[in-house]
């Protein structure tokens, strides 16, 4: 391997010690949640404040953190301020449900995710990231990568998931998304108090008529389908399987909240971590001359093959996911007492459990703020705590779609690699923002050219 220079990817600024629990309800701190976070909490294992009244419990410690998610799962479930947060965004669909309707859904949708499923869905993916850069300049040419990562997995999913409904392929619907989530990630006083629907800030208008075009399309597509699916895709499947476990009204509405989930949970974060890892190899040309060798050796084997092969990419792509983690955050709340990490934990008290901070963590990893894509080769991954890397979560409530989700990426980044070359626009910082997931902050403008 050709030797690299050390690379310190961007992140935003941190604060020297930890500020008042109030700043984060307004300014840059309520629109980026990894803005501004305090230095001491890349080396304690927990922290605890108090924010309106409710005790949360921020942690660092990996065996602490398999505690809340699996060990001790039933005691740790989804806060209720969450679920005031979600629900009218994406209803009682698989992200949000808990208890038997949650089990319920999950034993509905996890054969389409097993992976003889996933990869008899590679060729989909390969060809809709080969139309998706048909309509790419043939020359060099500065073009938002982030774009058109958002374009080719909505492609993805529509034609994996949603028999290539055209309605799912709508430019507008990215921009909807965006505006949804960003709102979705803030913690507004009246979101807090159960009155987001009264909240006149221009944010939350947005976040409306976007939650409201959402729901109209997809639930369209559910009532166009019928109750019998109108297909065999895995919608239709998803469709007939709740037929039979529930009222046909709560199954109607509960097959509109999944296609919610599935379609922007399903393509968001994967678009969000393919542009922060074409970040990292356009700062690393390299490193990039390197995994293009291996995309274009991967390219005489079919799709599902040619992700096996893919494992310098791999690599690369799971050490962007651990600097730039798809969700930054997530919460629980305890349903009883219990310890963490030497300190008690109360009934209702929060426990928030952030990957950009675990995964950045000076006692977990060594040099963690330096790209090093060699920390996921087989030899030192085996030596990794299995909750001190959480880019999809763990637990039983891991995400459903992992393997999709790394096939979509890899087979997507081959398909680019083998054709194109990436490099940073002169003078150019992204700009991470922490919401519900991680974007970069007005896209991701990249030079490419032809290879």
């Amino acid at each position: 391997m050709a030797s690299l220079s050390p690379f310190i990817p961007v992140q935003p600024p941190r604060s020297a010690d930890w500020m008042p629990a109030w700043r984060g309800f307004y300014g840059e701190r309520l629109r980026n949640t990894v803005y501004g976070i305090a230095e001491p909490a890349f080396d304690v294992a927990i922290r605890t404040r108090r924010i309106l009244g409710i005790k949360v419990h921020i942690l660092m410690n990996p065996p602490a953190v398999e505690r809340v998610l699996l060990t001790n799962k039933a005691n740790y479930l989804r806060p209720r301020l969450a679920q005031r947060l979600l629900s009218p965004l994406v209803g009682n669909g698989l992200l949000s449900a808990e208890g038997e309707d949650w089990r319920t859904q999950r034993r509905i949708v996890a054969p389409t995710f097993a992976p003889a499923a996933v990869a008899n869905m590679a060729e989909t993916m390969v060809r809709c990231t080969i139309d998706n850069m048909a309509k790419w300049p043939k020359g060099n040419a500065r073009i938002d990568i982030a774009a058109e990562a958002t374009d080719a997995t909505m492609a993805i999913i529509a034609h994996s998931l949603f028999a290539g409904d055209s309605r799912l392929v709508d430019p507008q619907a990215a921009y909807y998304i965006g505006q949804m989530l960003a709102a979705a990630g803030q913690a507004r006083f009246m979101t807090l108090l159960g009155l987001q629907d009264w909240d006149p800030s221009a944010t939350m208008r947005r976040a409306r008529r976007s939650r409201d075009w959402l729901r109209k399309t997809l639930t369209e597509v559910v009532r166009d389908r019928g109750p019998d699916g109108g297909g065999d895709d895995f919608f239709g499947g998803l469709i007939r399987a709740l037929g039979e476990q529930y009222a046909p009204e709560q199954a109607a509405t509960l097959a509109a909240d999944n296609a919610i989930t599935f379609y922007v949970a399903g393509h968001e974060t994967t678009a969000n971590a393919l542009a922060w890892t074409m970040y990292c190899l356009a700062a690393q040309p390299e490193l990039q001359e390197e995994a293009r060798d291996e995309a274009v050796a991967a390219m005489a084997y079919p799709a599902a093959e040619r992700f096996e092969r893919l494992t310098l990419l791999k690599q690369i792509f799971e050490e962007t996911m651990r600097l730039y983690p798809p969700a930054p955050r997530f919460d629980r709340e305890a349903e009883a007492p219990d310890e963490l990490a030497g300190t008690p934990i109360a009934k209702g008290d929060l426990v928030s459990i952030w990957p950009w901070i675990i995964h950045r963590h000076r006692a977990l990893w060594d040099d963690p703020d330096r790209f090093d894509h060699r920390r996921f080769a087989p030899e030192h991954r085996a030596g990794l705590h299995r909750f001190q890397y959480l880019p999809f979560g763990g637990g039983p409530r891991v995400c459903v779609g992992a393997r999709f989700a790394t096939m979509e990426a890899l087979l997507i980044m081959a398909q680019w690699l083998s054709a194109r070359r990436f490099a940073l626009p002169a003078g150019f910082t992204p700009d991470p923002v922490g919401s519900v997931t991680l974007r970069p902050r007005g896209g991701m403008p990249l030079f490419v050219s032809p290879v």
